[in-house]
């Protein structure tokens, strides 16, 4: 039987997801400095970002990223099966 870390599966996926986003900037062919500028936050909060700190970060500052590389946000409820798109 496997015993599964919450805490450890939800570190593990905050970090893929940050890995993806700096695929994204690299892709859309800016640095983080670029990207910084564009949103008007600092490279070190890119960096944050990049490397999933996302809890910390500013919902207005995630969105204004991934505009800035060429995407959106969309906010979703989720309860069971059910989502919701809700922004």
């Amino acid at each position: 039987m496997w015993v599964v870390d919450i805490e450890l599966v939800a570190e593990w996926l905050a970090e893929v997801r940050a890995y993806r986003l700096r695929e994204l900037r690299e892709a859309a062919g800016l640095t983080q400095a670029q990207l910084a500028e564009r949103i008007g936050v600092g490279q070190r909060q890119v960096s944050k970002i990049e490397n999933g700190d996302l809890d910390n970060a500013k919902f207005s500052t995630i969105r204004h990223y991934l505009e800035a590389i060429g995407g959106g946000m969309a906010i979703e409820y989720v309860i069971g099966d059910e989502r919701i798109q809700v922004a």
